[in-house]
């Protein structure tokens, strides 16, 4: 595939950010490259065909995740945190937090009007990134590259009885069992373009639970589901 029309050193940064480097650049190139872009320069294949398989590669990997993680949530409940987070809009978040507009390959038309930004464009062109990571690497790093984007946003999504997020959670159960409020510390890692965010959550002078994400909440989520559980497990051994 001709790798004309956006400067291959988005490309570059776009593996690091997702912690990939792939062992056959085309999939990437073909991934990234929308049907505008293939209209203009008579190429046959757009990421289409890859989205169709990060579409189902995405699904798969969350719903392995939310059967693990949440044995106690029915099969209703599953398919609505799902459905959350492999959403069009979640998926154009990821793709926002990841700068996948620049490394974009678009047709001078649909990069006038603004295609590097449109959320459809985006979200499809996630998917087919996911598919991309997939054929190159397997499911391993596939896996990882979903998890290390959604993670956050699943247990943020995650309900249970009283409903809530797990910082709102366990700020109750905390209250109701240790008459105190978490207190969470957050640092950073890695250039503005890749950062990464990580969290403690102190109770009792103690540290209960530590995550990480792509953003100061999703990190905070994850430390505090995990403090939940551990909480939620002394009072059942009480």
């Amino acid at each position: 595939m001709a790798r004309t029309g956006v400067d291959s050193t988005h490309d570059a940064r776009l593996q690091v950010a997702l912690g990939w480097t792939f062992r056959d650049p085309e999939l990437l190139a073909r991934a990234l490259t929308h049907r505008s872009y293939c209209s203009e320069h008579g190429l046959e294949e757009s990421n289409e065909r890859l989205e169709f398989l990060g579409d189902s590669v995405l699904g798969f990997v969350v719903t392995t995740f939310v059967y693990r993680e949440f044995p106690a949530l029915p099969e209703g409940e599953l398919a609505k945190l799902r459905a959350a987070v492999v959403s069009a809009e979640a998926l154009t978040e990821v793709a926002t937090d990841l700068d996948l507009g620049p490394a974009l390959r678009l047709g001078k038309g649909e990069d006038a009007s603004g295609g590097r930004n449109k959320p459809s464009i985006l979200s499809d062109a996630m998917e087919a990134v996911i598919a991309a990571v997939y054929l190159d690497g397997g499911i391993e790093p596939a896996s990882r590259l979903v998890l290390t984007t959604l993670e956050g946003r699943i247990r943020e999504q995650a309900t249970g009885p009283g409903g809530g997020d797990f910082k709102t959670r366990l700020q109750e159960l905390a209250a109701q069992q240790l008459d105190q409020l978490p207190r969470y510390q957050v640092r950073h890692e890695g250039p503005d373009h890749s950062k990464r965010f990580f969290a403690t959550v102190t109770l009792r002078d103690h540290v209960y639970g530590s995550g990480e994400g792509r953003s100061k909440k999703a990190a905070e989520q994850a430390a505090a589901a995990v403090a939940w559980a551990r909480l939620q497990q002394e009072a059942g051994d009480a």
